[in-house]
């Protein structure tokens, strides 16, 4: 059975510390030293990041327990690596409840179905799992929304198979308790033609951990993968990004924006592949990042690993503070410090936000992730109210 093999795995990998190369920035191992605890006796809460008024279908979990009739199913098949992925294992191995999403072939879905997963408690965790499995010429917008309140740790993994020709829009946005931790593992399998947008947005947790695993499987697919992350006080925000590259004409373009303010750290790994028969490769990969605070910490990998000559890929990393001459631009016209300084970081993230297509969900970012920069509360961001 699945679930012993992987609770195997995991005995015989441990919790990932910085000795392992693709965990290099981010050590679990303290984690080990809690006793969690799984709490199925949970209650309705109120929570300001529902779509339920604006969502064609909303699906609300609570420490890992769906709220709505939506328990979790056997898989048919699954992509995630659980026999590699430390983390993974561990939501294998102890998984609970989680949306399980079929489109067949030549629907178009109206709107976009909501997944809220809610975390309470001390001591307290989860492992959701979702799989969303789109037919052929179809096309779905998914939104992931995390939050919560106390030092709970959410261990979530999503898995997106998208057939030939279908479009894909997904949206996750981690802003749980500020006490919280999180690692998610997103996992997504494009067959040929299939064109997915994945936007990953991550302002809540003390220690956050996202990792979006792609492979472009099929001729022709291609995939937009946005990400913007934005650190207070002391916050640990690790993104670590795959796209490989296994059949020819396919593309990729990212684009992943970091905001630290603070004694927040921040990390972006992302790694490229290109496989040998995979002629005819466009890949472009960008990281920027904006420190808020001569305190502040990032660090940047972009990587590309090409097997084939026939290809276009470049990449690039910035890392910067505000510009003092955009700066005194706007006191020079009568806008106080904080505000213009305000301003030109809602500006830096906006590139990201203003690409999201699903209305609602881009102006419930701009809360979440602007709400507190005015007055620098950092306590307040991710809770639920």
């Amino acid at each position: 059975m699945i679930q012993e093999r992987a609770a195997e795995t995991f005995a015989k990998l441990g919790w990932p510390t910085p000795r392992i190369e693709e965990w290099k920035y981010t050590n679990l191992a303290p984690l080990s030293k809690i006793d969690w605890r799984v709490d199925e006796e949970t209650h309705a809460v109120d929570t300001p990041l529902t779509f339920a008024a604006r969502a064609a279908k909303e699906l609300i979990f609570i420490n890992g327990v769906a709220q709505a009739g939506e328990p979790a199913r056997e898989m048919k098949t699954t992509i995630a690596d659980w026999e590699r992925n430390a983390m993974v294992a561990l939501n294998f191995a102890n998984r609970q409840d989680g949306a399980r999403i079929e489109i067949p072939s030549g629907t178009v879905v109206d709107g976009f179905i909501h997944l809220l997963f809610i975390g309470q408690g001390d001591g307290i965790w989860s492992h959701p799992h979702n799989q969303i499995v789109v037919g052929a010429n179809s096309q779905v917008a998914i939104v992931e929304t995390y939050t919560g309140r106390g030092a709970y740790f959410t261990n979530a993994v999503t898995e997106i198979i998208a057939g030939e020709n279908s479009v894909v829009d997904h949206y996750r946005l981690q802003c749980e308790s500020m006490d919280a931790y999180h690692v998610g593992s997103v996992y997504i399998r494009q067959e040929r033609g299939a064109h997915v947008t994945s936007r990953s947005i991550a302002v809540g947790s003390a220690l956050a951990r996202a990792e979006v695993n792609v492979a472009l499987a099929g001729e022709g697919a291609n995939i937009v993968l946005d990400g913007l992350f934005a650190g207070t006080a002391k916050q640990h925000l690790d993104n670590r990004t795959v796209i490989d590259h296994v059949k020819p004409h396919c593309e990729s373009h990212e684009l992943y924006k970091g905001i630290l303010d603070q004694n927040a750290r921040g990390i972006f790994d992302g790694r490229i592949i290109v496989r040998p028969d995979a002629q005819k490769t466009v890949s472009k990969q960008e990281n920027r990042n904006l420190l808020l605070s001569e305190t502040a910490v990032v660090d940047s990998k972009p990587t590309l690993e090409i097997h084939n000559d026939d290809v276009k890929c470049n990449h690039g990393s910035t890392i910067g503070q505000i510009e003092q001459e955009s700066l005194f631009y706007l006191r020079s016209r009568g806008i106080g410090e904080e505000e213009a300084r305000n301003l030109l970081v809602h500006a830096f993230a906006s590139e990201i936000v203003d690409r999201m297509k699903i209305e609602p969900v881009r102006e419930q970012v701009r809360r979440v992730l602007f709400q507190s920069m005015p007055q620098r509360l950092p306590e307040r961001r991710g809770e639920l109210r």
